[in-house]
């Protein structure tokens, strides 16, 4: 039976295999920021191709788009991210560790509960255990702050982006006029979003610089409800279809008091992750939207010449009031065959790719006892695994090295591929097995008489004699590419 994953099995095999640094070690790191090695690049470049080819490629209803990270700043104000994107923190008065409001558990049951203003009393420090000693809860602004100009005076104050979803909606009538989609249809990207988060945790889990997976999908008003469904089942389909564990995975739908004040739902894809005992964590939202953004930007539009004769200071002014229909407004969709204009709604996906690259890593980990050694390996999906094959030959001499290196030349046009000619056979299968290459294809002493070579199996480590001119054919079959 494998051995209960723990979250420090997973960021060792990360440090010693490659996968994931801290950022800015030789000095100590940077909190809450991390590098991906050799391994982790191709991992978590992997998992965004999957969830595009999913998304975007193997979809008519979907484009795609990548969006500036800096934008202007009415985006922001337009969305309410530059007045109400903040969290409520208190500290602890004895220890001083600041913790959100809605993350602090309570002494009895100690579950997490969503205390925004409540009174902390009965609330336990994280950090010290004290119970009830934390002062008043205060805003945190989560968006980091920069300044585009070169000169002061030009200077003007803007922020990264929070989530890349507002570039989408930036976008809409852009896409809709250069392209040939009509409603119901899609806009996805993959991108850099910022968070100054008030606590983070549990490795790459939560971070303040982080990678979005996310698509808004239109549909008129009406349908909404047949689309969340619909993209509810497609995107916890995709998690499974990609070898993760149906039983680690499970919908949780949001409570009433827990919506977005625009949202029609949400509903959270939550992952088992190996904190403590296990705990169950967000990996995606899906969310019903409504018309809120379409219709937010359109008040941002009309609200623009007013903002520039208040000396750019976006705190003196509020987004106009609609007093005109907003189905007839820049952002609106006309439906050739019904005559009609309206808002679409929106159902938004939003993943993150750095969570799922975590979560997919969590899954693959396994040890087992193998002729009385501990075996580490990754069993990641083919499409999902780094490196799909490794080619060795088993000695370094009587031509196996030179036959090796002509299959690793073939083989590496096609797929990612590692060629190993150092040390003992059996200790580069294990090295291979905790990278977590599908396939280990080994050129010996018998490849000389018959041109066979030796193909091992990561997960079930069988090994096979195929034709060594029949290898790039097989593994094209075997790893389904």
């Amino acid at each position: 039976m494998a051995k209960l994953t723990k979250l420090d099995d997973i960021v060792s095999l990360c440090k010693r295999r490659g996968f994931i640094f801290q950022s800015s070690e030789i000095y100590g790191g940077l909190a809450s920021c991390y590098d991906y090695g050799p391994l982790g690049v191709e991992l978590k470049n992997n998992v965004k191709k999957a969830w595009w080819k999913s998304v975007v490629q193997m979809r008519d209803d979907v484009v795609g788009l990548d969006c500036s990270i800096l934008m202007h700043p009415m985006v922001w104000k337009s969305s309410g991210h530059a007045d109400k994107f903040a969290d409520l923190i208190a500290e602890c008065k004895k220890c001083n560790t600041r913790t959100r409001v809605d993350h602090l558990k309570d002494k009895e049951d100690n579950n997490i509960e969503n205390a925004s203003g409540q009174d902390l009393t009965n609330k336990v420090c994280p950090s010290c255990g004290t119970i009830g000693q934390f002062t008043e809860p205060m805003p945190f602004k989560l968006m980091f702050e920069t300044q585009m100009g070169a000169n002061i005076d030009d200077s003007m104050t803007i922020h990264l982006r929070p989530e890349t979803a507002q570039g989408i909606f930036a976008n809409f009538r852009n896409v809709l006029d250069s392209t040939r989609v009509k409603v119901p249809f899609g806009i996805a990207q993959i991108g850099k979003s910022f968070r100054n988060e008030v606590t983070t945790k549990a490795f790459i889990f939560r971070t303040r610089e982080f990678e979005q997976a996310e698509l808004e999908f239109f549909c008129e008003p009406g349908t909404d409800d047949q689309w969340y469904e619909h993209w509810k089942e497609a995107r916890c389909k995709w998690y499974t279809d990609l070898g993760m564990k149906k039983e680690n995975l499970r919908f949780r739908d949001h409570d009433p008091d827990e919506l977005a004040h625009y949202a029609k739902g949400c509903v959270d894809v939550e992952y088992k992750f190996p904190f403590g005992s296990g705990d169950w964590q967000e990996l995606e939202g899906i969310a019903n939207r409504t018309d809120y953004d379409l219709r937010q930007h359109q008040r941002g539009m009309r609200t623009l010449n007013k903002w520039y004769e208040n000396d750019r200071d976006l705190s003196k002014i509020s987004l106009i009031d609609e007093s005109e229909d907003y189905n007839k407004g820049p952002l609106s969709y006309f439906d050739e065959q019904k005559k009609e204009r309206y808002i679409p709604y929106v159902i938004e996906p939003s993943a993150g790719m750095d969570r799922s690259t975590l979560a997919f890593l969590v899954d693959a980990y396994d040890e087992e006892e193998v002729r009385g050694e501990t075996r580490n390996l990754l069993r990641f999906h083919p499409a999902l695994a780094p490196t799909k094959v490794a080619i060795f030959p088993l000695v370094k001499k009587d031509g196996m090295p030179e036959i090796a290196r002509k299959i690793y030349d073939n083989l590496k046009k096609y797929f990612n591929c590692f060629y190993d000619q150092k040390g003992a056979v059996g200790r580069r299968y294990r090295r291979q097995d905790e990278a977590g290459t599908p396939f280990c294809v080994t050129v010996d002493g018998q490849t000389n008489e018959d041109n066979t070579v030796t193909v091992r199996n990561r997960d079930s480590m069988e090994q096979t004699r195929i034709n060594a001119d029949n290898v790039l054919s097989y593994m094209r079959e075997k790893l389904d590419m």
